[in-house]
């Protein structure tokens, strides 16, 4: 089985929020997931940045058992 770690999108029409699991490589994105590693919130909030919460512990025991990050999330963990 392997693992991805990627951003699944919630929201309304125009107000996207995404919340960072780890799946099963074979199953859809919004279908069946291991966890739930965190959630990232594009739009600006009202001090002016971008939301974004992440549990690198968790994060980095899925990358230790070797679970592969997807592009966006790659790019996301280094702003972190």
């Amino acid at each position: 089985m392997v693992v991805r770690i990627l951003l699944v999108r919630f929201g309304c029409r125009n107000r996207p929020f995404y919340r960072v699991m780890a799946a099963d490589s074979r199953s859809r994105c919004d279908g069946k997931h291991l966890e739930v590693l965190g959630y990232y919130n594009p739009l600006l909030g009202k001090d002016g940045g971008k939301r974004m919460g992440l549990k690198f512990d968790r994060v980095k025991y899925w990358l230790s058992v070797g679970a592969q990050p997807s592009d966006p999330v790659f790019f996301l963990h280094l702003r972190c």
